[in-house]
């Protein structure tokens, strides 16, 4: 007498296939995971090179060779025209978090004001820099990324927030 049907499988056969499950996906996580940092990183490289170009625009086009002091001026349309401001809305204010980084722009080192208002209605300054920091150091990203008037975007590998003062001193430029 069989008791034991001939189909389907034992719980022994079914333990062994979510083992190997779980030793594949054990390997995969953390390339998944460095792969998503990386693509982060990426995109906040990315921000700071739309602000770095919005930044050039709003100077040479509306401040006078000023430049904007926050991205909430970068994404103000000018007084008088149709259309939208400098930069796109996914940046319209500073703190803004974008692909598990924090997204800031402020005065450079030096502050002097260049024009009273701008063609937008907003104060300009001579100089700018912007920042970008992961949310999460470790997670959402490992590096932080910093730039300036200068156009060009440095890193720091510990994840630490810029300033003005440490972009414009202690940077290291991104390869």
């Amino acid at each position: 007498m069989n008791i034991r049907p001939d189909k389907g499988f034992t719980l022994v056969e079914l333990l062994i296939v979510v083992a190997i499950i779980g030793i594949i996906a054990a390997i995969a996580v953390p390339g998944l995971l460095r792969a998503r940092m990386a693509g982060n990183e990426a995109s906040a490289i990315g921000s700071l090179r739309a602000v770095n170009s919005a930044q050039a625009a709003f100077s040479s086009t509306c401040a006078a060779g000023g430049y904007a002091q926050t991205l909430t001026a970068l994404v103000t349309a000018p007084t008088g025209v149709a259309g939208g401001g400098f930069i796109g809305p996914d940046l319209n204010v500073n703190g803004v978090v974008k692909a598990g980084y924090v997204v800031n722009v402020g005065p450079g080192t030096v502050t002097t004001v260049v024009t009273a208002t701008a063609c937008n209605g907003v104060a300009a300054a001579a100089t700018y820099f912007a920042e970008a920091h992961p949310t999460a150091i470790g997670a959402s990203g490992q590096r932080s990324f910093g730039t300036d008037a200068r156009a060009t975007i440095f890193q720091n590998t510990a994840g630490a927030t810029y300033d003005a003062a440490g972009v414009s001193t202690a940077a290291t430029p991104l390869r």
